[in-house]
């Protein structure tokens, strides 16, 4: 179980003690309240805003004991400006890669889509319609978002995705619910660049990727900008990212390689 999870649980517990203590013995101070109220909710935000704890919902967020290679992913595409080009630098490098796509981009550019399937690289769902408010929306919301979107990826590659990453990574018990029930696999990452944000400079996100190269990363980066407004940083950026995984001779990876039974029990600590 990872740690934040059990944090979460032994703080449920001590608020249900508080609770019964004020109700059978005496009303704790007002302070202690305060604060065990502002220290629980300090602990919920943290496990919605930080995948990698894995709170709410277990997440792969590296390679199995004993993987080999580098998984490259790239969210918030497809982009017709971006998509090819990063299509084109990871056949040059011979590197397998899995793309989490947009549902509503995916049904706009149908044919980025099949050409990722194509050239061997793994799909995942980054929801439907990146809801930036997703994590506050209801379990009907978000199961009707995600069955969209892996209907969509269904129809256009013939394979329906068992890879799942949260908009901006966030997650809520609600989100987990849904995404158990659809038997999806959470996807974190061990290093990320950044590159997604507007003005991140592409050797700044190569500065912060290139340490976390090793056998069993989860490397996330960006083919499309989230609203197609400006080119990710990490397009750039990867020619430096691809030289390094060949300088250390790191294969290039899809998620899924790793997702056997063996990898479906090793989730975030």
């Amino acid at each position: 179980m990872p740690v934040a999870r059990a944090l979460l649980y032994a703080a449920s517990l001590a608020a249900i003690a508080l609770v019964a203590r004020s109700l059978l013995v005496a009303p704790v101070p007002l302070a202690v309240a305060g604060a065990a109220i502002v220290g629980y909710l300090a602990l919920i935000l943290c496990g919605v805003f930080f995948l990698g704890l894995g709170m709410f919902v277990d997440v792969v967020k590296r390679g199995p004991p004993g993987a080999r290679g580098v998984a490259l992913t790239f969210d918030d595409g497809p982009s017709p400006e971006h998509t090819p080009r990063v299509l084109d630098l990871l056949d040059e490098a011979g590197v397998k890669a899995t793309f989490f796509v947009i549902g509503r981009k995916a049904e706009a550019h149908p044919e980025l889509v099949r050409e990722i399937a194509a050239r061997g690289h793994a799909i995942g769902l980054h929801s439907h319609a990146h809801d930036r408010l997703f994590a506050l929306r209801s379990s009907r919301y978000v199961a009707a978002d995600l069955a969209r979107g892996l209907d969509v990826l269904e129809r256009l590659t013939g394979a329906r995705p068992t890879l799942f990453r949260p908009p901006i990574g966030h997650t809520t018990p609600r989100i987990a619910r849904v995404v158990d029930a659809l038997d999806l696999d959470v996807i974190g990452w061990s290093a990320r660049g950044f590159d997604g944000l507007p003005g991140a400079q592409p050797e700044a996100v190569a500065a912060r990727v290139v340490p976390g190269l090793c056998d069993g990363a989860i490397v996330l980066l960006h083919d499309a900008a989230e609203r197609d407004d400006h080119t990710p940083a990490g397009v750039l950026a990867l020619p430096r990212i691809l030289a390094a995984m060949s300088e250390r001779n790191l294969a290039g990876v899809r998620v899924d390689a790793w997702l056997d039974e063996g990898a479906r029990d090793h989730v975030a600590a």
